[in-house]
Parts: C-alpha cells; sequence; structure tokens
C-alpha cells in the first residue's frame, strides 16, 4: 500500500510551523494517523529507524492497514515482525479523531538475543582457551601415556557429563598401544577401531592407507559404552596417517548439542593427533639412540668416541673393566691424558689424520689403568662427519692385545724350554751311560764281598748306598725323559698313588730349598684311572711346588688320596699364608698371580685346571688366611 504523508495540522492557537517544528524534533520514532490507521505524517526519527532496519515507511503503513485503532484515549500496541527476524513493537494512542503511533524494537527479544550470543561467546573463548591449554600439556607430556592423560583431563574439561574413549594406535599396523576410556565400557568394544564416515571425509584420510583389519570406515558411530544413545567421534589424523580415535558418547537426559561437539571434537582431534605424531617419532628417536648407546655400551669390544676438541664422549664398559677407571672419571678428559707419556707423541699424528676424515688401522699403544699400571691396546679409527662433510668426532674401536703380548711370550720363553728339553735329554742320554756301568759294578762288587769270608760289612754297606743311588739317578733321568715326551692323548689305566708319588720325586729339590716336609696319606683300595699320566703328573708337581712356594720353613705339605663314591680324590694341602677372599675367585684365570716378579707366570693353575677337566673332573680350592690352603683334585675312575 503507498500511503501520502502530510504535513501535521494542529488546531487551536499553536502555529502550525511551531508544531511541525515540535514534532520533526522529536527523537522517538513516531507518526500520526487517523482513526482508520492511514498516515498523515512522519517524523524524521521514523524514516531513520526504517533506515536502519532496512524497511521502508510503507511497510509501517501496510501494517497499520490490518490494525485496529484504540478507542478514545486508549493506547495498545502490535508486534511487526520482519524478514530479517527483528521483532518491532508499535504502540498506537488515540485522541479523538487522531492516532498517534510510536515505533521500537522489542528489547526482550534483543536481551535474548544477546545472552545468547555472550553465552556462545564466553563459551567459544572458554573452549579456545581449554585448546589452548591442551595444546601446552601435549607438547610437554613426555610420553605417549603422558599425552593421552592430558588429552583426558581436556576432554573431561570441554565436555562434561559425557562418555568418551580415547585409543592410540600404530599409524603401520593399527595396533593399539594406549587406551583410556571415562564411562563403563562394552566388552570388547575398544578393538577393532570403527571410524565414522563423515569424519574420515573431514579429514580428507584415504581409505586404502589404513591396516586392513584393524580398522573398519562405517556410515555410524558405534556405542562403545553401557547406557549412551548417541555417540560422536573423530579420529586421529596427521600427515595422512592415522593416529587413533576419540569417542564421545551422551547418555539418555543429557541436554547438549551433538553437532557443535563433534566441531569441537574435530578441532580437538586435528590438534591432538600432531602431538601423537611427534611424540610416537621422539618415542622411535628415543628408542634408536638408547638402543644405540646400549649397543656401544655393552660391546665385546673396547669402543671410545672423541669430539672435535679430543674430549672423551663415549667410554664403554668394555674399557672401564681393562682400566678400572669409571666412566664419570674419564668423560670430557683430554684423550692423550688417558695414554702414558710415552705413546702421547705417536698418538697425535694418529688422531690429526683422523680428524682429517683419514681410517687408522692397527695402531697400538699403551693406555693407564687405575692403579697406574698399563694395558696394550691395538685401535682402529674411523670419523664421524656432519652433511656437509665436517669431521665432528672420531670413534675408536679396539682390543686388548695385553693377552696376545704376554702369550708371545710364553711362547718364546715355552720354546726355550723346548730347547733346554732336548738339550736335557742329551744329558740325561750321557749321564745314563756312565751311572749304569756304576750301578752295574757296585752290584757286582757287593755280591763279591758277600761271597768273600770275612768281608768288613761297612764296605758292604757303602756299596749298598751306592747302588742305591746309582738306581735312583737312574729312575730319575728314566723319569724326567717320560715327563719330558709330548704326552699322548691318549689315555692309560694308571694308579693314582703312584701319579702323585711320581710328582714328589719331581719336587724333591723344592720341597728342599723350601725346608719343608710332605706328609702323605694314601688309601690303598683306589681303584686305577683312566687318563694321561704325564699331564697328571704335571698337575701335582704344579700344585705341590706352589704348596712349598706358599709356606714358610718348618711348614708341611699334606697329599691325601680317597675314593668317594665313583670319583677319586686328591687333596694338596699346605700350612701356609692362605689366599684372601678377593683373589680365590681369579686364581684360575690366566696369567693371574699373587706370587713376586719372576717367580709365577700366573699360567699354572689355569693349565691344571684345564687338564683336571679334560680328563672328565674337577679342580677346587679352599683357603683360610694365616691357616693354609687345600686343592681338592677329584677324577672319575676307570669303568670296569
Amino acid at each position: 500500500m503507498k500511503s501520502e504523508v502530510l504535513a501535521v495540522r494542529p488546531s487551536g492557537n499553536l502555529a502550525p510551523d511551531a508544531f511541525q517544528a515540535f514534532f520533526d524534533a522529536l527523537d522517538e520514532p513516531a507518526a500520526v494517523c487517523d482513526v482508520s490507521l492511514r498516515i498523515a505524517a512522519v517524523n524524521p526519527a521514523l524514516r531513520r529507524f526504517c533506515a536502519m532496519h532496512e524497511i521502508s515507511v510503507d511497510v509501517v503503513a501496510e501494517a497499520l492497514a490490518s490494525a485496529v485503532a484504540p478507542e478514545d484515549g486508549q493506547s495498545h500496541e502490535f508486534d511487526l515482525v520482519l524478514q530479517s527476524g527483528t521483532s518491532l513493537v508499535l504502540t498506537l494512542s488515540r485522541r479523538a479523531d487522531t492516532v498517534a503511533v510510536r515505533a521500537r524494537v522489542d528489547t526482550e527479544i534483543i536481551s535474548g538475543r544477546l545472552v545468547v550470543a555472550e553465552r556462545a561467546l564466553l563459551e567459544q573463548a572458554r573452549t579456545e582457551g581449554v585448546l589452548l591449554d591442551l595444546g601446552r600439556s601435549v607438547a610437554e607430556a613426555g610420553g605417549e601415556e603422558e599425552l593421552v592423560a592430558a588429552v583426558a583431563r581436556g576432554v573431561k574439561e570441554l565436555f562434561p557429563g559425557r562418555s568418551f574413549c580415547i585409543r592410540i594406535v600404530d599409524a603401520r599396523t593399527g595396533g593399539l598401544t594406549s587406551l583410556y576410556a571415562e564411562g563403563r565400557l562394552k566388552e570388547g568394544a575398544h578393538e577393532p577401531l570403527v571410524l565414522f564416515q563423515r569424519s574420515v571425509e573431514k579429514t580428507n584420510l584415504t581409505p586404502t592407507a589404513l591396516p586392513q583389519g584393524r580398522v573398519t570406515i562405517s556410515e555410524e558411530v558405534p556405542l562403545l559404552f553401557h547406557g549412551s544413545i548417541r555417540a560422536v567421534s573423530a579420529p586421529l589424523v596427521a600427515s595422512g596417517q592415522l593416529f587413533g580415535a576419540i569417542n564421545m558418547e551422551y547418555p539418555e537426559g543429557l541436554d547438549a548439542d551433538p553437532a557443535h561437539d563433534e566441531r569441537v571434537l574435530l578441532q580437538l582431534a586435528s590438534q591432538v593427533a600432531v602431538a601423537v605424531k611427534n611424540a610416537k617419532l621422539i618415542d622411535e628417536l628415543t628408542f634408536v639412540r638408547k638402543y644405540l648407546e646400549e649397543l656401544l655400551e655393552k660391546a665385546n669390544a673396547l669402543i671410545l668416541v672423541v669430539n672435535r676438541d679430543k674430549q672423551v664422549v663415549v667410554f664403554n664398559q668394555a674399557l672401564s673393566a681393562l682400566t678400572g677407571l669409571t666412566k664419570e672419571q674419564v668423560l670430557g678428559r683430554d684423550l692423550s691424558s688417558l695414554v702414558a707419556d710415552s705413546e702421547q707423541l705417536r698418538l697425535a699424528p694418529v688422531l690429526a689424520a683422523a680428524m682429517r676424515g683419514e681410517s687408522v688401522n692397527n695402531f697400538e699403544t699403551r693406555l693407564l689403568t687405575r692403579d697406574g699400571g698399563e694395558v696394550r691396546v691395538s685401535f682402529a679409527t674411523s670419523s664421524m662427519q656432519t652433511q656437509p662433510g665436517e669431521v665432528e668426532g672420531v670413534i675408536v674401536i679396539g682390543q686388548d692385545v695385553t693377552v696376545v703380548k704376554e702369550l708371545e711370550k710364553r711362547i718364546i720363553h715355552a720354546e726355550k724350554l723346548a730347547s733346554i728339553g732336548q738339550l736335557a735329554a742329551s744329558v740325561v742320554h750321557e749321564i745314563n751311560n756312565p751311572m749304569t756301568a756304576v750301578a752295574t759294578y757296585a752290584d757286582a762288587l757287593l755280591q763279591r764281598s758277600r761271597m768273600t769270608p770275612g768281608a768288613n760289612p761297612a764296605d758292604q754297606e757303602k756299596l749298598k748306598k751306592i747302588l742305591e743311588s746309582s738306581h735312583r739317578i737312574l729312575r730319575f733321568t728314566r723319569d724326567l725323559v717320560s715327563y719330558a715326551r709330548p704326552a699322548q692323548d691318549r689315555p692309560e689305566r694308571v694308579s693314582l698313588n703312584a701319579v702323585v708319588d711320581m710328582a714328589v720325586g719331581f719336587c724333591e729339590h723344592v720341597v728342599s730349598q723350601a725346608r719343608v716336609s710332605v706328609q702323605r696319606e694314601y688309601a690303598s683300595d683306589v681303584p686305577p684311572l683312566a687318563a694321561v699320566r704325564a699331564n697328571l703328573v704335571q698337575v701335582f708337581v704344579n700344585l705341590i711346588t706352589n704348596a712349598c712356594h706358599a709356606m714358610q720353613p718348618g711348614g708341611g705339605v699334606y697329599l691325601t688320596t680317597i675314593q668317594e663314591g665313583p670319583e677319586a680324590v686328591v687333596r694338596v694341602r699346605d700350612t701356609g699364608t692362605g689366599i684372601e677372599q678377593r683373589n680365590l675367585s681369579r686364581i684360575f684365570e690366566p696369567f693371574f698371580t699373587t706370587k713376586p716378579e719372576g717367580r709365577g707366570t700366573g699360567l699354572g693353575l689355569s693349565i691344571c685346571q684345564g687338564i683336571v677337566e679334560n680328563h672328565g673332573g674337577r679342580l677346587t680350592v679352599e683357603s683360610t688366611l694365616g691357616q693354609g690352603t687345600t686343592f681338592t683334585v677329584r677324577l672319575p675312575l676307570a669303568a670296569d
């Protein structure tokens, strides 16, 4: 309806221009109508009001045309709802044939909308604050377990009253690695992982990239908890990989907006997925680093690493065991401080070459030990380079050659002994010939003296002594040649008592020099053994010799043989100073000795243990300081 707006024509003595000015000056949007509610005049405030709400005065005129004028002296209101949803209130007041119209916006509706908008803004601010705090928490998480706990706290704060489940999976296999559930989870509901089709589409996750059999996609979100009536879910996707999912469910009667929750949950899931990916990468890198560190630490080789400043940054257990130095004592020190002074000039060019990227093999040097000694080692170097090719350090891998060098010395010594043995065989041969003649003639003279009447008994006694001594020398030389001859590996039946006696005979000079006594207590019923005679003699010679060296003059060596069950047992006991408890576990180690320099090689007991074990037996030791030591040899008896 098109209305013609006229100027207001007042009655009475008031000038029309003055009334028009008053009407135009009103701040309140107003209009004047007749009793048919046809607009006669509108003020500028109403025109501005209509323009502000993007309507024309004609829209107000059309609304008035459908309204009813109030009675004279009365007023009433009616609502005009615009297409924008805004509600206008028109107040009609009648005086005679004139109706005044005032327009305003419904303040209650505006206030309600403001409240809704304010609540939405507050909720948005709270959500953003929780997400910001969650971002900090997951960034500070020390591992997957802490990260899941932080996410659970964030979900509970964002969505109170809901049940939820957080599942983290391996991106490659789809295997479940972490699970957190808030609520009563149905049995077996946590696997397999079911993703909501719509959520998958929003994350641009490729279904073909999902692990087969462990992850499925569905058009409906399955309910995982008891008592739930609806659910939303969001997959954890980062860089096109699936790292898990968050499911959230609503119990009956909970007032919530699932669509809004789903939007927030997707936003949270996107943030969490990146954190999970980073956490898994950190876990993998940490595992690889620890594995490599453990590999270097436990390696059965001497390994150390120095940086560009030649400071030690890795010093493994093998080196610690060899030198007696702990990692704390070594790390950060200059490498040259770990080698002998005389080796530092030789070490400098090797390190310089390694720092230039050149490898060095089979470099022998001497490392200092904690007690001030030295150990000989052989090293090979390899340079560690950065991506641009700069050397940032050198890894040194080596082995202890102290034992090798000692063995080389022992081999040379053994070769000398072998030469002496050959010489001894020649000497024995030269002794045997004249000694045989001495024994033969002494025996002939003794027989003649016995057949001669009136012979001097004193002369006969002297001839007996000559004959016994010559036989003793012949017996000794025969045993010496038998002992020195390389032992055959084929065992034979031997008498244990006879073997021990032979060993005592070889040790007479040692017993005499030590000025100690030998006491024998042999069991007569010990059956024969299947053994290599010369090897067993070597064992008891060594044990008796060690016993003599461990005692002061006047001490005693006690030799006992006995049968105990299926074993023949020999005990060699001395009354010496005893062995310290800390050394008992090491006395069978090669080259370990407590004897002064030049009196022992540290190989004897190790060789004895090997011989006894090769015979199927055992060699054990017991010792008490100040009372003495007992070595026990147990050997299996020969089968009948």
